[in-house]
C-alpha cells in the first residue's frame, strides 16, 4: 500500500435518527417528493427522480458491488456546477432532494446523493464514508465516498473527478485527509478503522444541518 493512505482522520458521528420514511419498493423516492420537484425545478427534475427511483428498484436485490457501479454511475451523469454560482453560497451542502432538482451540484452534493441512496438501498452505513481528500491534480480540496467491504478493507472510492470505481491505493491523485459517516468519528490507520475519538458528533456542524434538512423533506 502506498504511503497516500498512510494517516488520515476517519471521522463518523453518533448516529443520527434520520432514516427514510417507509416507502414501497416501488417508491423510493415517493409521488410527493417527485410531484415537489416538478413544481419547484420543472419536468427534467421530476424525469431525474423518476429514473432514480426506477433504478433503485431494479437494485432492490443486487449485490453492493451492483449498487455502488450502477449508482454512482447514476449521480456522475450530474453537471458539477460550484456552490457559489448555484446557490449564491460559498459552501452549501445540498440534500440529494436538492441534487435530484438541479442537477448539478459540487463535490459534498455527490457524495451525499450517493451515500443515502445506498443507505435506501440496504448499504450498510458502517461501510460508506464521507472522505475528504486534497485532488493533487487540481491542488484543491475534494470529497469522495470511501467504500469498505470489512473494517479492515482498503477501501474503494467512489468520485465524480475519475468515474472508474477503484481501490484508494490506485488513486494516486488523492490524499487522503479525513472521513466521517453517521455513526463515529475515527482516526484512520492505513487499513481498517483505527481508533475511535471522543465527541466526534460535534466535529461537522454542515453534516448535522443537512440531517436537519432531509429530516424536514422526509427523507
Amino acid at each position: 500500500m502506498t504511503t497516500t493512505w498512510v494517516k488520515f482522520l476517519r471521522v463518523a458521528f453518533i448516529a443520527t435518527p434520520l432514516l427514510f420514511i417507509s416507502l414501497t419498493a416501488q417508491d423510493y423516492i415517493s409521488k410527493d417528493i417527485i410531484a415537489k420537484l416538478q413544481r419547484q425545478y420543472g419536468d427534467s427534475a421530476r424525469r431525474r427522480a423518476v429514473a432514480l427511483n426506477t433504478l433503485m428498484t431494479s437494485l432492490k436485490n443486487a449485490s453492493d458491488e451492483e449498487k455502488l457501479k450502477r449508482v454512482n454511475q447514476f449521480f456522475n451523469s450530474f453537471r458539477w456546477v460550484s456552490d457559489q454560482e448555484l446557490w449564491g453560497r460559498r459552501d452549501y451542502w445540498a440534500t440529494r432532494t436538492e441534487f435530484i432538482g438541479k442537477g448539478a451540484g459540487d463535490c459534498e452534493d455527490f457524495v451525499t446523493a450517493k451515500y443515502f441512496t445506498l443507505k435506501q438501498l440496504g448499504v450498510s452505513t458502517k461501510k460508506l464514508y464521507f472522505t475528504y481528500v486534497k485532488a493533487l491534480r487540481y491542488n484543491q480540496a475534494h470529497m469522495i465516498l470511501t467504500y469498505y467491504a470489512t473494517p479492515r478493507s482498503i477501501p474503494l472510492v467512489l468520485d465524480n473527478i475519475n468515474g472508474n470505481i477503484k481501490s484508494a491505493t490506485q488513486r494516486n491523485d488523492l490524499v487522503p485527509v479525513y472521513s466521517f459517516n453517521g455513526d463515529s468519528l475515527f482516526l484512520a490507520k492505513q487499513e481498517g478503522l483505527g481508533q475511535a475519538v471522543p465527541g466526534g458528533n460535534k466535529k461537522n456542524p454542515k453534516w448535522l444541518e443537512l440531517v436537519d434538512k432531509m429530516k424536514k423533506e422526509g427523507l
